[in-house]
């Protein structure tokens, strides 16, 4: 089995620590994000890796090179310009012709990756998305009212939770067909695609997620890996 990193996009959010580095190679701890990523898919007993790369490639190619002092094999699909999540994973097409892991360049996990495997071999969809329960208080009060305007609740302040998509996904190749060539989409059009004409699944991972999406997440992942090292 293969696993793909979404390793091409811009990182607009994580300006200016992406100016001159792709965000798949900021610093945590003593590693890049993305040794840390390749490390765990590693762990997962998966060693043959496909990167999608496109912005400031060259820093993260020389980095890895073909992936033999890292214990894997590095294969490089790459995008001369920006395509989405989805756009991206259409150019490792070539490599891909049996079930597969596709990973989000910008978060670290630490779920059991090989359970997500066993599930999605089991239920048979086309896809099988990894998500997570994510709470969140909002920040006004919800008021109800009934058919004449009157008002019949006031919850202020609640919080609502739910299951986000933490951008893992285990994936067989018939997908591609959904995904048009060198045209940005992203992965939530495709997958809604997909779920008109095949199954999708989801696995519930209960830890084991860390998003670097943004500025301040990166703030945090970056303090955390600090501490484990011991750095402060």
């Amino acid at each position: 089995m293969k696993a793909v990193i979404l390793a091409g996009g811009l990182g607009t959010r994580l300006q200016p620590y992406t100016t001159f580095l792709p965000k798949a190679m900021l610093p945590l701890g003593d590693k890049p994000l993305l040794e840390h990523l390749i490390t765990w898919i590693k762990k997962n007993k998966i060693t043959s890796i496909v990167i999608c790369v496109s912005y400031l490639r060259k820093t993260i190619e020389d980095y890895f090179e073909d992936g033999s002092k890292f214990g894997v094999k590095i294969q490089y699909a790459v995008a001369n310009r920006p395509l989405a999540t989805a756009g991206q994973l259409k150019t490792a097409e070539e490599y891909l012709h049996e079930t597969f892991v596709c990973v989000y360049g910008d978060s670290i996990f630490n779920f059991n990756l090989k359970a997500m495997i066993e599930y999605h071999k089991k239920k048979r969809p086309a896809v099988t998305m990894a998500l997570s329960e994510y709470k969140t208080k909002l920040r006004y009060g919800f008021i109800e009212t009934d058919k004449n305007d009157r008002v019949t609740r006031w919850d202020e302040k609640p919080e609502i939770k739910g299951n986000i998509n933490i951008g893992c996904y285990v994936m067989e190749p018939s997908i591609f067909k959904f995904i048009p060539s060198n045209k940005p989409i992203g992965m939530d059009e495709v997958i809604r695609k997909i779920m008109t004409k095949n199954k999708v699944m989801g696995y519930v991972s209960k830890n084991g997620f860390m998003d670097i999406g943004d500025k301040n997440a990166y703030r945090l992942a970056y303090k955390h890996f600090l501490e484990k090292l011991g750095q402060i």
